[in-house]
């Protein structure tokens, strides 16, 4: 029964007709449902996807007019990342970008891969990330996880060269999204905790992902950055933790998370996970279904809501022309 990796992402936004314009003509993203935000049954719940729409591709937004802007904070989402699988792909994407007018930070070293930053309409911080070198980059795969590894000084004196950084970019102009810059899904999301142990408690102890690195937050190294995935760690598995226990506490709003689903295989997966958890004294909300999707509810130590959801029956394959092979 255990977990296959990312489910999706889902986001807070004011006006769902500018973010629905935002990620298909700018990021490529394709429709795949429009539903009715299940909490009011009023506002829009839209469903974006890359590729064929499958579970680890997807990015919802639940719509909140009027609601004041969100704040980061413990307890909520700092930003979900989408994987690309090269430099000269990030480079492109960040000259494309650039030219619409959106501001890029980057590309920067992550050591583990490279990523540019940028923030949509509403503020959610939005990274592009490569696959990369990979976990096994400083630590053998039987030991991923189980020490603590320091970011190289030489990548964060790097990462500060704002002038060079400012200046790589692809020398032409990028006007359509070519094939070799396909967004392939979710890379990670990374969230805020107060106690990097609890959230290690969560994550390992009662949803079984493995710690596959510890490490320090290469742009604060005095507060630990960790992350945990299936098996291995390949992108689109990974979720990963800032600690930051001095932070307030995250503000609901348009830009921020509303929640992240993790994939399970199906119904039955999910019922055996429901009745895991409640065994362990971790939260678990009845099992509803979502059309496209059955799943459930718990938290995070701080209060981030986590869904478990099933990969079927997933969500309508798009139209060959949608899809960039």
């Amino acid at each position: 029964m255990s977990i296959v990796g990312l489910h999706h992402i889902t986001v807070l936004c004011s006006d769902a007709a500018r973010t629905e314009a935002y990620y298909t003509s700018t990021l490529g993203f394709s429709v795949v449902a429009r539903t009715s935000e299940p909490e009011t049954g009023e506002s829009q719940h839209l469903y974006l996807a890359v590729g064929t729409g499958a579970a680890g591709n997807i990015v919802s937004f639940i719509e909140r007019p009027g609601m004041p802007p969100g704040h980061e904070g413990v307890g909520g989402t700092h930003h979900f990342a989408l994987l690309v699988e090269t430099r000269d792909a990030l480079l492109q994407w960040k000259r494309r970008l650039t030219d619409c007018g959106v501001a890029i930070n980057g590309p920067l070293d992550r050591h583990y891969f490279e990523s540019i930053y940028h923030r949509d309409p509403d503020g959610t911080v939005i990274e592009i990330a490569t696959r990369g070198a990979g976990w096994t980059r400083d630590e053998p795969p039987g030991k991923l996880g189980t020490e603590h590894r320091p970011p190289p000084p030489d990548m964060i004196k790097g990462n500060r060269d704002k002038e060079r950084i400012a200046a790589e970019t692809w020398p032409e102009p990028v006007p359509v999204i070519t094939r070799d810059m396909r967004l392939r899904g979710l890379h990670h999301i990374t969230a805020i905790a107060a106690k990097i142990d609890d959230t290690h408690e969560f994550l390992h102890g009662a949803l079984g992902l493995r710690r596959v690195k510890r490490t320090s937050n290469f742009d604060m190294p005095d507060s630990f950055h960790w992350y945990w995935g299936v098996g291995a760690g390949a992108p689109g598995t990974v979720v990963t933790y800032f600690e930051r226990p001095d932070q307030t506490h995250v503000t609901p709003g348009p830009g921020q998370t509303h929640h992240y689903a993790l994939a399970v295989m199906d119904t039955a997966a999910l019922e055996l996970w429901r009745t895991k958890l409640l065994a362990a004294r971790w939260p678990a909300s009845p099992i509803q279904d979502h059309e496209h999707f059955r799943s459930f509810f718990t938290r995070d130590p701080d209060g981030q809501p986590v869904e478990l959801a099933t990969i079927a029956p997933g969500f309508p394959r798009m139209k060959p022309e949608e899809v960039l092979e």
